[in-house]
């Protein structure tokens, strides 16, 4: 009643001054102004509440509003009908609210009426609004405000604003069965298959212009990186208007609050935490942009239960907090509300992949990220530096640092041991760090430098709170519950007050909120290396199963047997929720991780048994392993790490990087090379396993190959039950394998079946190396076909594969259709001129092909010249290699009319051809048109002097030539003069290749005579020239002068004793060369002396072969050792 009266009064005009068109106005009177101001005050409450009209304005609600404008002569006929016109609604609004302003202020104030007396949810939504939202974002600043230390990182670099989630499609198996630490263990925090980044300002934004915004988002990310601490920030951004303005309300909840409530209605759970809003409807409405957030889903103590829960969608209605949840996630209840679910993944898996619209993943600390928080936050004293360096040399230290949480703790720790004047040794397992993290919560507060502190004086308070700590985290852990209230701590005789000091603070993070109040243990990790410490203690007491909380258990007595038990819970466990408990349990057993915890444990002696023990049982559960290498199984070589056991493990590492696993892969070996592709970045990024596996060692540790980058395969007799083991393998989708090599085994087409279904589905695989296998034209086809669609292959090589001409004309329709191939390489495969010729009309077309090896395929010059056309329309292509092909001067004709056009070839390979003097001088003719060619190797034609002299005139002009080979090519001292000669103009040229060319010392002295003018050259090859000890005389005063040569080559000449006289001489000025070969060239113990004491005085010097000149043993040593004594770090070949 008092909205319609306020109504009528504002739209009464019989109450209004009705002036006339004739009436005098004073424009100084207060009757002008007056008259003016309501008009300018209703026109400034429609550009007030613009934004909400805009916003809440719903179609039906403009109808009314248009009919009642037209029942008050507001609006005509012909106005309604051209503003419903408009084809989008925001356009309608616009309309509406332009005519109407046009108009008298009598019009204007009427949408103002009409909407002041609605009593829709749409009216009191323009009207509430801005002062509801003011509200509320202050109250979430307030609430929130007092985290921002917590979270910050006050790095810039690693500051959440300048961070990326990363989108993924959907959950990996290892994130949905898997313990979080071996997750990131297996993976070693990368993650190669994500989509995109995504900063958090766009995490509810469409992807593309024509998709929709998601409602239902669920950020995944292990215990510990970060999940609360995104959250936080985007609530305190978007409270300060800095992100996602167009969301109008923001609701944050976390399961932990949730898990006090039995039931609930949607409205009264918002009602409940956010009592400022009075009206919960008018946030949950269609009409309103909300934005509903659930941290820490795996908080949760319920567990959602899609296909069975009761459906509801009634916002007032009270039903069970599961089903709440369910339904809101499921859309039942507020269906236009956004949903933002945080958790760790395992859980996440719990929601149907059909209900999430978007997963986004939070990613750890790179190495990169690593640094800069270390030199960050610990820079005093270069502590950053040393942590880092300690953490380089524990990997398993450094994998955890992954994790920001773990990261914290793992530095803090560390400084706090570097800063004591203990002297103790640095930590080198998880166990020692725990123990030492918890003994340094306990002393926090005494004075740093002091005398060790003795038992007697951290008994008491801290050693019960330990006890009762580890004995509510062992149960929480075995229940999965990780979250505490006040009752769960009393009822573990947890005194809340020492909860307040520094052990209780150290290891407990009290979280309050308006419903309720909980505890969790700072990490996962510590509550169950807690549960470990409380297991360790009792299982030497205890006379029931610890496993079972009650009594009524069988007898269990013994160390040993409690031992065994937890083992067998852990393996058993399929998810490997107590893994880590266990490498706590463990690592227990060494004096060196019990020694801090001396004092807040009650620990009996121990002389060392029970570890000897434990190493045995460990290795007899390793060698009665299954016939697969699970996870399960390579936690316990992480045991064996914890338990500082490691002489198996560094005996296959060593192995490995050997390349000596062949016939040592026994079923323990097996599990710790899993272990190692876990925890040794050297060994997954390079994991060589040539000569090594057979098809059971292939299928034993096929699920821990599966996170290797590069993968050698090598010379494995494999056959192509091996190749349907690999599909399964690259098909998978936590495959992370980037590179894989299978050359020199025993593959057939029906193995590159296999492999071609596997390239259907993989997305990470990049490069594939088949080299001397036997795929055959019908192997090449299958895998064609799958490269057609395969969008992450750039790199195959299919090297001896018998694929022939028809292999070819599959690859060519490969390269017509496929925008990601980079290298190709199909050398020794007998493609013919027809091949060739389907390759290269691919080419005419294909811009992402670089690089192709056709090398010994019988192309000819009807290959060449067919290639030489497709080089004048493509130049996307940089390098091409046709060595070994019969090419002659007609084909090299083509191709060098192709090269004054291309402007992309930077390297061609032209060995062993039978090219001659007219070839060469048509080269010489490109050479001086191309400049962009860098790499010719001619190495083994028929060019003789008169064709090096004509492309030695080339290179006098040329500005592009950085390399050329022309090795056995008949070239003598005239040719060689020539190319000296042009040494002295050319300024590009780095490397020359003259290897057995017969330019005797004549030769060398034109080419030391130009090495003097010289300052571009800085490889020079001159084996087997028939070089004397006039050319090393001439090439050593040469060293005397040009500072830029840094690889010499004079292998198999006769240099004899006075001209190594004369390059010693050199060496001692020369500061370029790097690099000296002068393996047998007579030099004599005389003349290697001479090199070898010509070395004190030079530095630069990193190789030097001495190797075939009749030194001898004797000889040798003693100029080795010379050499040595002079320049250390120069290796010697002897």
């Amino acid at each position: 009643m008092e909205r319609r009266q306020h109504y009528d009064s504002i739209l009464d005009r019989s109450k209004r001054i009705l002036w006339q068109a004739d009436c005098y106005l004073d424009l100084q009177s207060t009757s002008c102004s007056a008259s003016s101001q309501p008009q300018a005050e209703d026109i400034c409450w429609i550009k007030k509440h613009q934004n909400q009209l805009q916003s809440f304005i719903t179609p039906s609600f403009l109808e009314e509003m248009l009919t009642h404008l037209r029942e008050m002569d507001v609006l005509n006929a012909t106005e309604v009908t051209h503003i419903k016109e408009a084809s989008l609604l925001k356009d309608q609004i616009n309309m509406l609210t332009t005519i109407v302003t046009e108009k008298e202020y009598q019009d204007s104030d009427a949408i103002q009426g009409f909407i002041e007396s609605s009593d829709s949810q749409v009216a009191q939504l323009i009207i509430n609004h801005e002062a509801m939202v003011k509200k509320h974002k202050e109250v979430l600043l307030r609430r929130y405000e007092q985290y921002r230390d917590r979270d910050s990182v006050s790095c810039p670099q690693l500051n959440i604003s300048s961070r990326s989630l990363l989108l993924v499609d959907g959950l990996s198996d290892l994130q949905q069965k898997e313990h979080d630490l071996m997750q990131v263990g297996v993976t070693r925090g990368r993650k190669i298959n994500h989509l995109r980044q995504l900063g958090l300002a766009k995490l509810f934004e469409p992807l593309t212009r024509v998709s929709l915004p998601p409602r239902v988002s669920l950020t995944v990310g292990v215990a510990g990186i970060g999940k609360t601490t995104w959250v936080r920030h985007f609530i305190r951004h978007w409270s300060q208007g800095a992100i996602c303005t167009d969301v109008h309300f923001v609701l944050p909840f976390t399961f932990c609050e949730l898990n006090s409530q039995e039931k609930l209605s949607a409205e009264k759970l918002v009602r409940m935490t956010y009592p400022h809003l009075e009206d919960p409807s008018l946030v949950l409405s269609s009409t309103c942009r909300t934005l509903l957030i659930l941290d820490g889903l795996d908080e949760f103590r319920c567990t959602l239960n899609f296909s069975d829960a009761a459906p509801c969608n009634d916002p007032k209605k009270e039903v069970s907090i599961d089903d709440l949840i369910t339904n809101i996630i499921r859309g039942n209840l507020l269906p236009d509300v956004t949903v933002w679910v945080t958790s760790r993944p395992g859980v996440a898996s719990l929601i149907p992949g059909g209900l999430v619209d978007r997963v986004t993943e939070i990613p750890g600390f790179s190495h990169s990220d690593l640094q800069i928080f270390l030199n960050h936050h610990f820079s005093e004293k270069d502590f950053g530096s040393k942590i880092w360096a300690h953490l380089e040399s524990n990997k398993i230290l450094m994998v955890m640092c992954y994790i920001p949480c773990i990261c914290w703790m793992v530095a803090d720790t560390l400084l706090y041991i570097m800063q004591s004047e203990t002297q103790e040794s640095l930590p080198r397992t998880c166990t020692e760090i725990y123990a030492h993290f918890c003994s340094m919560k306990a002393e926090l507060g005494e004075p740093r430098g002091r005398e060790p502190v003795k038992a007697e004086q951290l008994y008491g308070s801290n050693r019960k709170l330990l006890g009762n700590l580890g004995r509510l985290a062992f149960y929480g852990l075995l229940k999965r519950k990780y979250t505490f209230s006040e009752q769960d701590l009393k009822a573990y005789g947890i005194d809340l007050l020492l909860t307040q000091g520094s052990l209780g603070a150290g290891v407990l993070i009290r979280l309050e909120s308006i419903i309720h109040t909980t505890y969790r243990f700072t990490h996962l990790t510590l509550q169950e290396f807690l549960a470990a410490t409380f297991y360790h203690v009792s299982s030497k007491r205890a006379i029931f199963d610890l496993f079972s909380e009650s009594t009524m258990s069988w007898p269990k007595i013994g160390f040993q047997n409690h031992f065994k038990s937890a083992f067998q819970h852990s393996q058993q466990a399929e998810n490997g929720h107590l893994d880590v408990f266990v490498r706590f349990l463990t690592g227990l057993l060494c004096p060196t991780a019990l020694k801090p915890l001396a004092g807040l444990l009650a620990l009996g002696k121990d002389d060392g048994s029970q570890k000897a023990w434990a190493a045995g049982f460990l290795h007899d559960v390793l060698a009665s392993g299954g016939a697969v290498v699970s996870l399960r199984a390579v936690n316990l070589a992480y045991c064996l790490q914890e338990l500082q056991h490691t002489e198996l493990l560094r005996s296959v590492e060593e192995d490995l990087q050997r390349g000596s696993l062949g016939e040592k892969l026994t079923k323990s070996h097996c599990v710790v090379l899993g272990f190692l592709l876990h925890v040794s970045p050297e060994c997954s990024e390079r994991t060589n396993l040539t000569g090594s596996l057979n098809f059971t060692t292939v299928k034993s540790l096929l699920p821990q190959l599966l996170y290797c980058s590069h993968l050698r395969l090598e010379n494995n007799h494999f056959k192509d039950d091996v190749m349907e083991l690999l599909g399964s393998l690259l098909s998978a989708k936590d495959c992370h394998i980037q590179k894989i090599s299978l050359a020199d085994n025993s593959i057939s087409n029906k193995g590159a079946k296999a492999l071609s279904r596997a390239l259907l589905v993989n997305r990470t695989l990049t490069s594939l190396n088949l080299r001397n296998n036997n795929i055959g034209s019908k192997g090449a086809r299958f895998l064609a076909e799958a490269l057609k669609m395969n969008q992450a292959v750039i790199s195959i090589n299919f090297q001896n594969n018998a694929i022939t001409e028809d292999g070819a004309q599959a690859l060519a329709e490969v390269l017509q259709c496929n925008r990601k191939l980079v290298s190709l390489n199909i050398r020794k495969n007998t493609v013919g001129a027809i091949g060739a010729k389907r390759i290269a009309d691919a080419l005419k077309t294909n811009r992402t092909l670089t690089k192709l090896i056709l090398c010994s395929n019988q192309l000819g010059d009807k290959g060449a010249i067919a290639l030489a056309e497709a080089l004048m329309l493509n130049h996307t292509l940089l390098s091409l290699q046709l060595q070994s092909n019969s090419i002659s001067n007609r084909g090299m004709t083509a191709l060098t009319k192709a090269l004054r056009l291309n402007r992309g070839l930077v390297s061609l390979n032209l060995r062993e051809n039978s090219i001659g003097v007219e070839g060469a001088k048509n080269i010489a003719h490109a050479l001086q048109e191309n400049n962009s060619l860098q790499d010719l190797d001619l190495t083994a034609n028929l060019l003789h002097d008169e064709g090096v002299q004509a492309i030695a005139g080339a290179i006098k002009f040329n500005q592009g030539l950085v390399s050329l080979h022309l090795q056995w090519n008949f070239i003598k001292s005239t040719a060689t003069k020539a190319l000296a000669h042009s040494l002295l103009s050319n300024g590009t040229m780095q490397l020359l290749d003259l290897q057995e060319n017969a330019i005797g010392n004549e030769g060398v002295i034109f080419l030391a005579e130009a090495l003097k003018v010289n300052t571009s050259l800085h490889t020079l090859c001159l084996q087997g020239v028939s070089a004397g000890t006039s050319g090393a005389v001439a090439m050593a005063e040469a060293l005397m002068t040009n500072q830029t040569l840094q690889t010499l080559d004079l292998r198999g000449n006769t240099v004899g004793m006075e001209g190594a006289k004369a390059l010693a001489n050199a060496l001692k000025f020369n500061r370029s060369l790097k690099s000296l070969n002068l393996q047998e060239n007579s030099l004599g113990m005389d003349g290697a002396i001479f090199i070898a004491t010509a070395l004190k005085g030079n530095h630069q010097l990193a190789y030097i072969n001495l190797q075939g000149n009749g030194i001898g043993e004797s000889g040798a040593k003693v100029i080795s050792d010379a050499i040595r004594a002079s320049a250390p770090s120069c290796v010697v070949d002897m």
